[in-house]
This record gives structure tokens, sequence and C-alpha cells, in this order.
């Protein structure tokens, strides 16, 4: 086995180094551009191979995976049409901006990845029906081979853009590139074993599809829970009632905590409890203070909702 040039890792990391540094200061909805842009011209290219590559051998298998491929692409334009209408103010009709927009783009997506799934899984059905042993040429191993890497390589570019920007919409698209990869890795496994073993091609289709599956669901049903609504994290929690109890220097009693989220933007409303004889003008203070530094250090808008401690106390 030929060892890898030492020089292979330098270029990896100068490489990272480039993509750091041209993002660096680049904000979030310019990253996920470019990671769309990208996403899209590394599936065009594929679904061109691809399809020749399935032409030129007869493949079936092949050429239902360049369409495969090509459905990237429109979950990438659907990103980069969410991205531009999470961007719009808040209007009268949506006081709270267009944010969850990017949540349907990663609902859309993870419905796509669902009837891209059940195609799998219906031709692999039929296949082994029918006892078909299917024939691929070098065309289509090299072509295979490219696909692998490629979107592998896509679906990291996706992941590292996600966690840049914290975008589920990305992270939905680099499960679509990873999943694609994932099939044309059984597709190449298949090519060399199904000339002996015919059923091979058909059950690892079914894998396939069971991974896509697996994908979609988490994709919708992290894209569901904001939109239904969901309780806030522990973690999130105990920042907020350390941020607020350090603001006061006393025990609050925080409860009640609601959180919404609209994409990028996040409102929250919690209550809190002092003195029952406390001025109306000393509690509005310890409220703004409180939502002052909740902005600054989690970026978030809180509305604070305050009750009377009903007991005796020098906290006035």
């Amino acid at each position: 086995m030929q060892k890898l040039h030492p020089f292979f890792f330098v270029r990896y990391y100068i490489i990272i180094i480039f993509v750091e540094s041209i993002t660096i200061y680049m904000k979030n909805e310019k990253i996920a551009y470019l990671a769309a842009w990208v996403s899209i011209g590394g599936n065009v290219l594929l679904f061109i191979l691809k399809y020749y590559a399935g032409f030129v051998s007869e493949s079936v298998a092949i050429k239902t995976d360049a369409w495969h491929t090509l459905s990237d692409s429109i979950s990438s334009i659907i990103i980069i049409v969410a991205v531009r209408m999470s961007l719009k103010p808040a209007d009268y009709e949506h006081p709270f901006g267009h944010g969850r927009a990017e949540l349907l783009a990663s609902l859309i997506i993870g419905v796509i990845l669902v009837l891209i799934a059940f195609n799998f899984f219906a031709e692999a059905i039929k296949n082994l029906s029918n006892n078909v042993l299917i024939k691929f040429g070098n065309i289509a191993i090299i072509v295979t081979i490219i696909s692998i890497v490629l979107k592998e390589t896509l679906a990291q570019f996706a992941f590292w853009s996600a966690r840049k920007t914290n975008s589920r919409m990305l992270k939905a698209d680099a499960w679509h590139h990873r999943s694609d990869a994932f099939s044309s890795l059984i597709i190449l496994i298949g090519i060399f074993t199904g000339k002996y073993i015919w059923w091979i091609d058909g059950i690892l289709a079914i894998l396939v599809a069971i991974f896509i599956f697996y994908s979609a669901y988490g994709i919708i049903k992290d894209s569901i829970n904001p939109i239904l609504g969901e309780n806030p994290s522990v973690e999130l929690v105990s920042k907020i009632k350390k941020i607020a109890n350090e603001s006061y220097k006393f025990d609050l009693e925080i409860h009640h905590i609601h959180i919404h989220r609209y994409g990028n933007h996040t409102e929250l409303t919690f209550h809190i409890k002092l003195e029952k004889n406390m001025k109306l003008e000393k509690a509005h203070e310890i409220a703004n203070i409180i939502e002052t530094r909740i902005k600054n250090k989690l970026n978030i808008e809180s509305t604070i909702h305050m009750e009377p401690l009903l007991r005796s106390s020098t906290y006035l």
C-alpha cells in the first residue's frame, strides 16, 4: 500500500487555514450563501458525470443516483431563498422578523430526503423481485469514487458552515450531501460484488434508504420542534438564573421561562419575584438591568414579568 506523502497533510491544513481566513470577517448570511453556491456548483458537476456514466454503462442505479445528486442543488436553492427571506426586517404582519423561514427550509429538505429514500427503497424491492443483475463498466467505478470524495468534501464544508453560522438549514444540507456520498459508496460496493452476488445491489440499496430515512427524521424533528415550541435547555436556564441573580445579589426565584426562536433572533420571557413593598421605579430598573445583561451575554431579547414576594425583607 502506497504511503501518503507528508506534504499531503500540509496542503490539507493550508486549505483549512485559507478557508478560515477568507470567511473570518464574513457575516453568517454570506457564509450561508457561499456554502449554498459551492453546493450547487459541485452537485451540477456531479450530476453531469453520473448521468454520463449511467448512460454509458446503461445502469439505472447510477442514473437514479444522478437525480439524487441533482436534488441536492434544489436544497441549496431553497437555502438561498430562505436566507434572503430570513434577513427581511420585522414588519406589521411579522413583528419578530422572518427568521423561521430557515426552519421551514430545513423541513422542506427533510421531506425531499424522505421522497428520495422512498424511491431508493421501491427501486430496490423491484430489482430484488425481478432478479435483476446489474453490470457496471470502468467509467462507473471512476465516477462513483469521484462522487464519494466530492460529496463528503461538500458535506464537511456544509457542516463547518453550519457550526460557524449555527444554521439548521446548512446542517440539513450537509446530511443531504453525506446521504449522497453514502449511497454512492453502496453503489461502489455493489459494483465490485454484484457480479458474484446478484441480490447484493438490492439489499445495499435498502440500507441506503434506511440511512436516508433516519437522517430525514432527525432533520424534520429539529425543524418542527422550534416551530411548535420547545422548552429551554437546562444549560440556558442555568445561565439565565445566574445572570439575573448576579444582577440583584438576591435569589429572584426565576420561573415560568418560555423561549421563542426566530432563526437568529430569540425572544425570552420569564417571571421573577421582588419585594412586595418595592417601589415600581426600582423594580423596573432591576428588570432593565437583567434584560440588558442577557442581551449582551446571550444575544437574547428578554421580557420580564415581576411578581410580589410574599414575605418580609429588608430589600426595598
